[in-house]
């Protein structure tokens, strides 16, 4: 089944990973099983893969497995209406990753837009008929009647990030311009959707917060430091995924190696030494919130651990990852990466990065 054998750019095994959270090692939700085989069964009623292939890769995602790793406790119907969502999503961000000629920054934007407009008015019928559209429909209507209107705003807040780091990662792809570091770390993780996922987690676990808290600059800034881990962490897993693209396509590694003249391989040590530091800084800010926190701010920063540890652990044995579809015709089941960690980081300084978009997160730190 293997379509090419062509060598990694960055090289395997991945660099240990340091995560010095509190958690439960393969902690994930108890009913898992049933709500993968639930969501599956609602992929298939809608149709949401043209064909037994599409709807292998499709599954590849393992989208249950990551929802239940990120929220390894809660409700059932709200999980499961999460999971549903990233098998959606994870269809629409193949389309935008295929390199197809026809994905150029007008087809993403305007895609997006009309998928925004959707979600806020499931009626407005802005989208052309299809599977995908029906399905989307379905999830925006069950969304609408789960929700309260504040988790609802927070939801399209999220799927906006989504869609415009998507249309901006498209545009540069059609420049062929590989962004400076100092844009890539403003903007390179909004694709990655933390706030899209974030609200599910919420939702599921029954937490809600006050916009004061949630929007309160130290809470931000940690949970813009999670996503660029999750962010950073995804570029190193997916590399492989997306390497066959050109030009090459916008991610961490890439960043780097551009700005400094270097191969991808050089550059992973400089893109974990990054992150590692942006790790340090989500630890103690993280600590210094829970230190004297209300019931459900302690459990919201607990889930924030869960989605940082949790996204780890899903995409070392995502067969989308391990065994992508540019080396192979089908997924490989039992694929992964076999992930180590490591308790000290790459980079140990505490202080912040000459990087002004990141460099604000370290502010909120209170004085030792």
């Amino acid at each position: 089944m293997t379509v090419t054998e062509r060598p990694s750019r960055i090289g395997r095994p991945l660099p240990p990973f340091y995560c010095p959270l509190p958690l439960e090692p393969g902690l994930v939700h108890p009913r898992a099983k049933e709500l993968e085989e639930r969501a599956v069964e609602w992929v298939d009623a809608f149709g949401l893969y043209p064909d037994a292939t599409e709807r292998a890769w499709g599954l590849a995602t393992r989208s249950a497995d990551f929802s239940c790793r990120i929220v390894p406790r809660g409700e059932v119907e709200p999980l499961l209406l999460f999971i549903e969502w990233n098998y959606w999503a994870n269809a629409v961000d193949d389309w935008q990753d295929s390199g197809a000629a026809e994905i150029r920054t007008a087809a993403v934007a305007d895609h997006g837009v009309r998928l925004l407009r959707t979600l806020e008015a499931p009626g407005a019928a802005v989208l052309p008929d299809g599977p995908m559209t029906r399905a989307l429909v379905d999830l925006v209507t069950r969304t609408h009647a789960v929700l309260t209107p504040f988790e609802l705003r927070r939801f399209t807040e999220g799927t906006r990030d989504w869609l415009l780091g998507a249309a901006w990662e498209a545009a540069n792809a059609e420049r062929g311009a590989m962004p400076g570091l100092a844009d890539f770390a403003a903007m390179g993780t909004l694709a990655n959707g933390t706030r899209f996922s974030l609200t599910w987690s919420d939702a599921a676990n029954g937490i809600r917060l006050s916009p004061e808290v949630l929007y309160a600059p130290p809470l931000r800034a940690l949970t813009e430091a999670a996503g660029f881990v999750v962010s950073a962490d995804n570029d190193l897993f997916s590399y492989d995924k997306d390497d066959h693209v050109e030009p090459w396509e916008v991610n961490l590694v890439n960043v780097l190696a551009r700005q400094e003249g270097c191969t991808p391989r050089e550059a992973v040590p400089l893109a974990v030494a990054l992150r590692d530091r942006v790790m340090s800084l989500f630890v103690r800010l993280r600590g210094q919130l829970a230190d004297g926190a209300g019931e459900p701010l302690a459990r919201h920063l607990e889930a924030l651990g869960h989605y940082v540890a949790g996204s780890i652990a899903w995409q070392d044995r995502a067969p989308r990852y391990a065994a992508p579809r540019n080396r192979n015709e089908l997924p490989l089941p039992q694929a992964h990466f076999a992930v180590r960690f490591t308790t000290t980081p790459s980079d140990g300084r505490q202080g912040p990065p000459p990087l002004p978009a990141l460099a604000w997160w370290w502010e909120q730190l209170r004085p030792v």
